[in-house]
């Protein structure tokens, strides 16, 4: 599979109808003969996109003096070192900020006090700094070199389900631009499979309110649409005839009882 494929993709999605506001890609890898319960058959990487991927990344940086005026100017939040003792007393404040960003730059010096204060929150979350994602760092470390990478990095994981879904793009974005995102999406993940393209059970995009596309070598194809049956008319009921009365019976003891003083009369006559 190649960009020609992925290109073909976009096209695709781009000739539906427009939404009021712009849809994201979402690149999705479905996988395949995986013991996810097995480490080394878990997906889990973070891949630098060649293009922005059109959704802004937010950093926060946990940092010692050291670090503190490149924090400030090349990331979004800050934290220094000596108010942790603040945060620790709020998991609240924790809760929120984990919502708010997409990554945590640390410094390396003061990752047990980062992982004693934010690490029951963070970590659950994914949230905690993590060195292969190049988020700790040296105390005379380069931030904006750092922060830079980042904005373009997405984390792809496959831990507790055989598929990986990402973000690569938003309408509006040039179509290759896109189509690179998703080629290097789909071999950094190749790399990290034990089989390789075996792996592979099928390759998705979609826009965040449409149908996804299926990829093939072949080419791309959208599901079709559901033609819902025409519902039958209804039937017209039948006018209902109106019942005709019935004719009340006067009853036998009172016609009996009419006769019985005419024989009395029969009888005096006699």
């Amino acid at each position: 599979m190649d960009k020609k494929q992925f290109i073909e993709a976009v096209k695709t999605l781009n000739a539906l109808p427009k939404r009021k506001f712009k849809q994201t890609y979402d690149f999705i890898m479905n996988l395949r003969q995986l013991d996810l319960k097995k480490p080394e058959e878990q997906v889990e990487t973070w891949v630098k996109l060649p293009f922005d991927k059109g959704k802004p990344t937010k950093i926060g940086a946990l940092v010692g003096p050291e670090l503190q005026e490149q924090a400030k100017a090349n990331c979004d939040f800050v934290i220094m070192h000596d108010k942790f003792p603040t945060y620790a007393a709020n998991k609240k404040d924790i809760k929120k900020i984990a919502r708010q960003y997409d990554y945590f730059i640390a410094q390396v010096n003061i990752m047990p006090d980062v992982a004693k204060t934010f690490g029951r929150v963070f970590g659950p979350r994914g949230k905690m700094p993590n060195p292969k994602a190049g988020c700790v760092v040296a105390a005379n470390a380069n931030l904006k070199t750092i922060t830079e990478t980042l904005r373009k990095t997405i984390k792809v994981a496959a831990r507790l389900q055989p598929s990986v879904k990402v973000v690569v793009g938003i309408e509006g974005m040039p179509e290759e631009h896109v189509a690179e995102n998703m080629l290097a999406v789909y071999s950094a993940v190749l790399q990290k499979l034990p089989q390789e393209a075996f792996n592979i059970k099928s390759v998705m995009l979609k826009l965040s309110m449409s149908q996804p596309a299926t990829i093939t070598e072949e080419g791309v194809k959208l599901p079709q649409p559901k033609v819902e049956a025409p519902k039958a008319a209804p039937s017209a009921k039948k006018e209902s005839k109106p019942k005709k009365a019935k004719k009340a019976k006067a009853p036998e003891k009172a016609q009996e009882g009419k006769k019985a003083p005419e024989q009395a009369q029969e009888g005096e006559a006699q």
